[in-house]
């Protein structure tokens, strides 16, 4: 299918939509999103520390990428026509573009789900592992979403752009329209020094997102009943995660295609 003004048009417009969609969180979101004070009072010491040591680690991953960068090999080899490199993925119809990001989603949100069950079944003895393996997998899955359209997880800037996902897919509605201007701003104007000089802010927007993983985590603290909570918390964690990685990936490179057509007049 050629990809036509019209057609990619159309695809903008059903992303657009769905960030209209994004409205003010659920019950157990706002549970999620409680008062760091208050998680403070009531969360063991062991948790606090595990947050604070995730909270290191986020930083690491955008100035380094730290330990969770991954390889582009294994992403380019689910296209049908196996690009060689990341360059060439931008050239890609986006109908493959979006096969493969919706299989990864679904793929490593089954992960989550095993491993939240395996973690929770041990309740606050086994929750040290299962708070890094989240967050790794997060991390992981929008890489490799970013990959999928096209974009360069080892570029510091990316690593901003993934964070932010992060942010967005914690946020309320008032967080999700800002992070939206802020990243609409980003990729309009190439205002990459700008946003490079965001990192110093990244422990707020890190702290955004730990303070809503570590609230719910406290429910997965109850041994074997721990096995269901983690199960569930961690599948709607990533699926939500992937989502919102494609969405907004999705339209980064569709905004990429109609200024190439533009272009080529």
């Amino acid at each position: 299918m050629k990809e036509t003004k019209e057609y990619l048009h159309k695809e903008l417009d059903a992303v657009l939509a769905w960030e209209q969609d994004q409205k003010d969180l659920w019950f157990w979101e706002k549970i999620g999103r409680l008062p760091f004070v208050l998680l403070d009072r009531v969360a063991p010491k062991m948790l606090k520390d595990k947050v604070g040591e995730m909270l290191n680690e986020l930083g690491a991953f955008i100035q380094s990428g730290g330990k969770h960068l991954i390889s582009e090999k294994d992403i380019l080899n689910r296209f049908p026509d196996k690009p060689n490199h990341l360059s060439q993925v931008s050239a890609m119809p986006l109908t493959e573009m979006d096969q493969v990001a919706k299989d990864l989603g679904t793929s490593r949100t089954n992960v989550a789900t095993v491993q939240g069950a395996s973690t929770g079944f041990g309740g606050m003895f086994t929750l040290a592992i299962d708070i890094p393996m989240i967050i790794g997998l997060s991390l992981k899955v929008l890489q490799e979403i970013a990959i999928v359209y096209g974009f360069d997880p080892h570029d510091k800037t990316e690593r901003v752009f993934i964070i932010k996902c992060l942010q967005f897919a914690s946020a309320d509605l008032v967080g999700k329209k800002a992070i939206l201007d802020e990243l609409a701003d980003m990729e309009s104007k190439e205002k990459h020094k700008e946003v490079i000089a965001q990192i110093q802010g990244w422990r707020e927007v890190s702290l955004t997102f730990m303070d809503n993983m570590a609230w719910k985590k406290l429910f997965q603290m109850i041994p074997i009943a721990g096995m269901f909570f983690g199960a569930y918390l961690n599948r709607s964690h990533i699926a939500d995660i992937a989502e919102t990685g494609h969405m907004l990936y999705r339209k980064r490179r569709i905004l990429h295609k109609l200024q190439e057509c533009e272009e080529r007049k």
